[in-house]
């Protein structure tokens, strides 16, 4: 039945309790370590602090005790894009008067400089892509939501309202493991009206024709999702009051600084190196 497991396919967006001290940290503490490691990752220009900032999120990954495979697993999918994305980066950095021409390809070149460009943009959203999944291992929606409320409580004294901000948030983190889910009953239930989807296909072409029936039913069940949320946030006045109350309560300790203040040397030293 491993082709109807889809759900595990997409790890972006699960929360994993593993209860290790990253799990344990204030939620407003796990949005600043992520978000620091997410700029520095993006905006470092210099290999060396990439290869550094993918150290650190393995580092964090094994102190998070997930499983290193599962959250590879994150990377399966946006695999064949980020490669061709890489490729058309090195043309675009090989240049003819560049003297490190290693291959010629009618007008086209291949340099040195170009195979760095494209490995070094693969490396670098291969990292944010495990950052965000990283991040949602040890983050479930909940913690989110009270984070990033404590920490825009400050924008609203100005008239910005957060609370729509922070909703769309949550609704999205939960918006790829509800597909998944999704797809594997139309699936299931699909395989048990007589479709081939236990038989195993090869081929492009023919993985793309399985997957064709499972989109209009995938479709008109988000819809309906999206409407019965849309109902139920209406049930409970969703939108009435400025501000939203919570029952939780969040502790910022000593140990919440220690972890912000090293995520923020590291991220430094991630961009400046």
């Amino acid at each position: 039945m491993s082709e109807f497991d889809f759900l595990s396919r997409v790890p972006l967006g699960q929360y994993i309790p593993t209860g290790s001290i990253i799990h344990r940290l204030d939620p407003r503490a796990k949005i600043i370590i992520f978000g620091a490691l997410l700029i520095a990752i993006t905006f470092t220009p210099s290999y060396i602090g990439l290869g550094i900032g993918v150290a650190v999120l393995f580092i964090v990954l094994l102190f998070s005790k997930v499983p290193v495979g599962f959250a590879l697993k994150g990377l399966l999918s946006p695999l064949p894009f980020l490669l061709i994305i890489a490729v058309i980066q090195v043309f675009f950095y090989s240049s003819a008067l560049d003297p490190n021409i290693l291959v010629r390809i009618g007008k086209l070149n291949i340099t040195l400089a170009g195979l760095l460009a494209g490995a070094m943009l693969l490396i670098r959203f291969a990292g944010l892509i495990l950052c965000l999944s990283l991040m949602s291992f040890v983050l479930s929606t909940s913690e989110l939501l009270h984070g990033m409320t404590r920490l825009l409580s400050p924008l609203n004294r100005i008239g910005i309202r957060t609370m729509d901000f922070i909703m769309i948030i949550q609704v999205t983190m939960r918006f790829l493991p509800f597909l998944a889910q999704s797809a594997e009953r139309i699936a299931k239930a699909q395989a048990s009206r007589g479709s081939d989807w236990g038989q195993k296909r090869k081929g492009l072409i023919n993985r793309v024709r399985q997957v064709v029936p499972m989109i209009i039913p995938l479709f008109i069940t988000s819809l309906r999702r999206s409407e019965n949320l849309a109902l139920a946030m209406d049930a409970r006045a969703y939108g009435v009051l400025k501000y939203r109350t919570s029952m939780a309560s969040l502790d910022f300790t000593w140990t919440d600084a220690v972890a912000v203040l090293i995520s923020i040397m590291v991220s430094l030293a991630i961009f400046l190196v």
